[in-house]
């Protein structure tokens, strides 16, 4: 997931007895015959305290693709979950992409290990619906109509904008805009995260390069030549990451606002800008596996997350909850947290359709190797 596509409104450890939860209970509950495979929301005979329940007999949850650290507070938000219920959390291929989680879903299937719950960009959960399960959390009214599937398949969870990082001990002068990054003193030091076929943190980079460059939602080709010159000009250093930033391989990378002052743990001198000449924003996706293994456990982690508990942790990874907006108006926000996000660009921030998301994928899928010489 340090590769980790719908774009969207954008909007210490802490435990759960600190911040507070918005969970109901239901102390009627239901049998435990309920197929919680099939549950689609709690509201029903199935209550809170019944899943609660069945997800601690179950045990186990298998998530994938959640880095431990520096990607939207999931290692805090892992450890609070399993000391809330006594679950224990399998993470498997932490560093993994969208597409892995897909491919395990489906490699993976009847299997105890396969995924339980997935978080990838929104456009991988659109293409594969069939394999994800409708259900709907207790504060479905608090994430907005357009950043969830009317039957509940996929739900978009937290996000940010794309943003340059620059380690301002080893860079001059910082970059702030897209057109910086073609001047000379940048060679050999700027990456972005991962393969944009691939990962939506990259093919954002490539979709916000576009915006700086005469593109649009429904033109994402100038973003594929922007990188192509970067990369004839020898600026562009492929294999770009948290790691790559840290060590000085590219001391400027392009990638997700919160997950660049995540870099700022590790090196106090890196620099995050949100590039002058394009605003592009994006959240990524929760979803549950049809044939999920655990899946009271699944539930339960989806109503987890979108508490006040888990969508303040959220924030507390500088990432913008997809219930920020809701949270503000019912006070429940942790004000400190959201204090120290970066200041969201002026203006009204626009977002591509999912038909857009999808053509242009398609083209960068097509074009990205030809043109950039297959550096990811």
């Amino acid at each position: 997931m340090l590769n980790k596509l719908k774009v969207a409104t954008a909007a210490g450890v802490l435990s759960s007895l600190a911040i507070g939860t918005t969970f109901a209970s239901d102390s009627a509950g239901a049998s435990s015959t309920t197929n919680w495979s099939t549950v689609q929301s709690v509201s029903g005979t199935a209550g809170m305290a019944a899943l609660v329940a069945a997800a601690k007999a179950e045990g186990h949850l298998n998530v994938i693709t959640l880095p431990l650290q520096g990607w939207a507070n999931y290692g805090t938000i892992m450890k609070d979950f399993t000391a809330k219920y006594g679950i224990k959390i399998n993470d498997e291929n932490p560093n993994g992409s969208s597409a892995n989680e897909i491919t395990a879903i489906e490699s993976d299937k009847g299997r105890p290990s396969a995924p339980d719950v997935v978080d990838m960009g929104t456009s991988y959960a659109v293409d594969n619906a069939k394999l994800l399960a409708p259900y709907k959390v207790q504060t479905w009214n608090d994430i907005p109509t357009a950043t969830k599937s009317p039957t509940g398949r996929w739900f978009d969870d937290y996000g940010g904008y794309v943003s340059i990082g620059c380690d301002s001990a080893k860079v001059k002068v910082c970059p702030t805009s897209f057109a910086d990054l073609t001047k000379p003193m940048y060679k050999n030091e700027v990456g972005i995260n991962g393969d944009p076929t691939q990962a939506a943190a990259a093919f954002a980079a490539i979709s916000a390069a576009s915006l700086a460059n005469g593109g649009s939602f429904s033109n994402v080709e100038p973003g594929i030549k922007f990188f192509a010159n970067l990369n004839k000009i020898g600026n562009y250093v492929p294999g770009g990451s948290a790691a790559t930033a840290v060590s000085g391989t590219t001391p400027i990378l392009i990638w997700w606002d919160y997950l660049q002052n995540g870099i700022q743990a590790n090196l106090p001198a890196w620099r995050v800008n949100i590039p002058t000449d394009a605003s592009y924003a994006a959240y990524y996706t929760q979803a549950i596996a049809a044939d999920a293994p655990h899946p009271a456990a699944a539930r339960l982690w989806e109503e987890y997350l979108y508490s006040t508990v888990g969508q303040n942790l959220f924030l507390q990874g500088y990432a913008r909850p997809i219930e920020l907006a809701a949270m503000i108006s019912a006070h429940t926000v942790n004000q400190t947290w959201l204090k120290q996000l970066p200041a969201a660009p002026k203006g009204v921030t626009t977002y591509p359709t999912l038909a857009q998301l999808d053509a242009a994928k398609n083209v960068v899928a097509k074009n990205w190797a030809a043109e950039v010489g297959g550096a990811g």
